[in-house]
């Protein structure tokens, strides 16, 4: 009997895994983005209440094998799906992808947290972050010295000091050059993700000579294997 997959996913490479699951299969997405409607697996949005929830549909659905195709930041997530699958007694399979790494001429300055991130800050005028939504719990904070640009999945209010930008990538080179001179960008915020889709804005922040500001990625578990590719994951499965 073939195992009975679940794929939890969170990066662009987890859907194109999913893609080749078929019906008894399910791909399951926090919920936040769009959420695919044309996929020949089962899809199910939502969390699952830790490790303890997470087990117990993995007990529940027959599931047999756990995959973790999360976000390379979402370590909280990674962590219930070793423990959830340890208490089940099924193996985890991980797809991790691969940090970027400086190139010459490159200013990047890491740090561990927020407070160290608006320490780090406090030099700059206008600073485009691309780290998701956290940014959003902190706009009554920004120095008034500042004007942020903050690109999100989605659209949402921002205030005088903070425009708030609704895009997904891949995003053009072309395109990052002309938000970083529109913007006058003079410091660049990210995580370091390791997708293809959003490395422009570091070649763009070389060219310019635009410091960027890299949030640390967190320490992952390890898991039963671990993948550094699709297609490397995909053949395993075959």
């Amino acid at each position: 009997m073939s195992p009975r997959i679940l794929l939890l996913g969170g990066v662009t490479e987890a859907l194109a895994i999913a893609r080749q699951l078929g019906p008894e299969h399910v791909y399951s997405l926090a919920g936040v983005g769009r959420v695919p409607q044309d996929l020949p697996c089962q899809v199910r949005v939502g969390g699952y209440g830790g490790a303890p929830g997470l087990a117990a549909y993995l007990r529940a659905e027959g599931i047999s094998l756990l995959i973790d195709a999360t976000h390379p930041y979402a370590a909280h997530i990674s962590r219930n799906a070793v423990l959830a699958a340890k208490q089940v007694g099924i193996p985890c399979w991980a797809l991790r992808r691969k940090a970027w790494e400086a190139q010459p001429g490159d200013d990047w300055r890491e740090v561990a947290d927020w407070d160290e991130l608006m320490q780090a800050l406090a030099p700059f005028k206008r600073p485009l972050f691309t780290l998701g939504r956290e940014p959003l719990q902190h706009l009554d904070e920004i120095p008034l010295q500042q004007f942020w640009t903050l690109r999100a999945l989605e659209t949402c209010p921002g205030n005088e000091r903070c425009e708030i930008i609704g895009a997904r990538g891949p995003f053009r080179l072309d395109d990052e050059r002309a938000l970083f001179a529109r913007r006058q960008i003079d410091v660049l915020i990210s995580k370091n993700s390791g997708s293809s889709a959003t490395e422009p804005k570091l070649d763009v922040a070389r060219e310019r000579g635009v410091p960027v500001l890299i949030l640390k990625r967190p320490t992952l578990p390890e898991a039963d294997r671990t993948f550094w590719s699709t297609q490397a994951l995909l053949e395993a499965l075959r």
